[in-house]
């Protein structure tokens, strides 16, 4: 996936406090001096969230998460360990829910259904925010893979990439454990209420890899030379 990239704009979220993003993951090359952004919704610079693999010399292939909204940063977390699998498959869930009490519950990341509970933190999300991510994007600025200014691209292999709108939702959702092996594998979402943003991503149909299957119609553009590789996200 490499120098390619999918685009859409977004409309008025369903709860823009409120989102789930489920993305199965497998790492191609890992960061050199280059940071991989493998999602962005970016309305303007102060209004935004993203995820990465940080390409800093300090913290290569740590997870980088940041969000900004109305211009206060609300996320600064860098990951205390590092993701340098290029052989097995990532499940994350990023479980977003700014109306929590508990400031510190407001983002929880899932990594094959396990929570990250490692990382450090310049601030917790505030009470109530309108996650940035959630807001209108008129520009093509929702990205899976890379930044709005198209660079950063993600290098490797993606699978069923699923967004809902107004929900938090649990891994158990998009993901389960396989009764022989005990590792966790892709299990399809069935009765979701996806929302006005929610969009699932399969990319089965090699002639549309942006088509969006949850029913809702936010089909994303592909741009650079993205292509079609078969396979079932499982490390079994």
């Amino acid at each position: 996936m490499a120098n390619s990239y999918l685009t859409a704009n977004t409309g008025t979220a369903t709860n823009a406090k409120k989102f789930t993003l489920s993305m199965w993951i497998k790492r191609g090359n890992l960061c050199d001096t280059n940071s991989q952004r493998f999602y962005q919704g970016y309305k303007d610079g102060n209004n935004r969230f993203y995820v990465m693999f940080d390409g800093t010399n300090s913290n290569p292939d740590t997870l980088w998460i940041y969000a900004v909204t109305g211009g206060t940063v609300e996320l600064y977390w860098t990951s205390a360990r590092k993701f340098r699998d290029t052989n097995g498959w990532y499940h994350f869930v990023f479980q977003a829910d700014s109306t929590l009490g508990t400031a510190a519950d407001r983002l929880k990341v899932y990594v094959n259904n396990v929570l990250e509970t490692s990382f450090t933190k310049t601030n917790n999300p505030g009470s109530n925010i309108d996650w940035g991510n959630q807001l209108a994007q008129t520009n093509g600025d929702l990205t899976i893979s890379g930044t709005e200014s198209q660079t950063q691209h993600f290098d490797g292999y993606m699978s069923h990439v699923a967004f809902v709108d107004g929900q938090a939702l649990a891994p158990t959702q998009f993901g389960e454990t396989d009764s022989t092996s005990g590792i966790w594998k892709f299990k399809s979402p069935s009765g979701i209420t996806w929302g006005n943003n929610g969009y699932h991503l399969k990319f089965e149909n090699s002639g549309n890899l942006g088509l969006d299957s949850s029913g809702e119609g936010n089909n994303f553009t592909t741009n650079g030379n993205l292509k079609q590789s078969l396979s079932t996200p499982s490390n079994i």
